[in-house]
């Protein structure tokens, strides 16, 4: 069984910092983990992309996220990190792990973390 377990969330005050961090546990069922990502949904709000990061490296951020915000990935690990810089309340959401994993069906699936909370005052 495939899962993503998100971690780091919580509590700041705006102009702070938070490093999220997600793991995908060892399964048997996976061959490999193409694009991993970062989401968040704000309340009221649709679910959108704030950065991601293909198993080469290349990264895209959102432009809200752009320089302020930066991904990396451990790939031997199935893990990718947020690191998240100079917060603002308007950064306050859910904040969603995102993976492609090719799995041992021969088919790329698309998985979720289950979110994790960011709330940043002002």
């Amino acid at each position: 069984q495939v899962r993503l377990v998100e971690s780091g969330g919580g509590l700041v005050q705006a102009g702070g910092s938070l490093r999220l961090s997600c793991v995908v546990p060892p399964s048997t069922d996976i061959v490999r983990i193409d694009d991993m990502a970062w989401y968040r949904q704000a309340p009221g709000k649709q679910r959108e992309l704030v950065a991601s990061m293909s198993s080469r490296g290349t990264a895209n951020y959102a432009d809200s996220a752009k320089n302020r915000f930066g991904i990396s990935r451990l790939s031997a690990k199935y893990t990718v990190y947020l690191q998240m810089t100079s917060l603002t309340p308007e950064d306050t959401a859910t904040y969603y792990c995102n993976a492609d994993i090719y799995t041992v069906r021969r088919e790329i699936q698309n998985y979720w973390g289950q979110g994790i909370q960011v709330t940043v005052s002002s």
